[in-house]
């Protein structure tokens, strides 16, 4: 039952659109994106037992903060640029295994940074850089 006449005739799309998958494609990529930041993996809890007695554990780290001001804050005491340098080198020799962490104040000079960073390397101190995580 074909009521077109032979010249109305339609010939069949020999083109294929992905158009429509792509917008498809595209939904989806973003959807997981935006969800696979939200998922936490937190690990097993568990209640470890309490000992009465302890080791004295060494610490670890030697922090180094500095201010927009050019202040230098070793462990918490504010140290003058010229006696960072013997600081840093004192609390290396009582925990020879430490590692230097700079936390720099994002306004902060880079000259400082870097000159943390110059006896750091010096001294063979591994060094790492405190940062936060930007959720914009």
């Amino acid at each position: 039952m074909n009521f077109r006449t032979e010249s109305e005739v339609k010939k069949p799309l020999s083109v294929f659109t992905l158009a429509s998958l792509t917008d498809i494609v595209l939904l989806l990529l973003i959807f997981f994106l935006l969800t696979s930041s939200f998922v936490t993996n937190f690990g097993i809890r568990v209640n470890v037992p309490r000992a009465e007695s302890s080791a004295q554990v060494q610490q670890q780290y030697i922090n180094v903060a500095i201010t927009p001001q050019g202040e230098f804050y070793l462990d918490g005491e504010r140290v003058a640029r010229d006696q960072i340098g013997s600081r840093i080198r004192s609390l290396h020799q009582q925990n020879p295994g430490s590692s230097l962490v700079i936390r720099a104040d994002r306004d902060a000079i880079i000259d400082d940074a870097v000159h943390v960073m110059n006896i750091a390397q010096s001294l063979g101190l591994t060094v790492l850089m405190a940062t936060e995580r930007s959720f914009r």
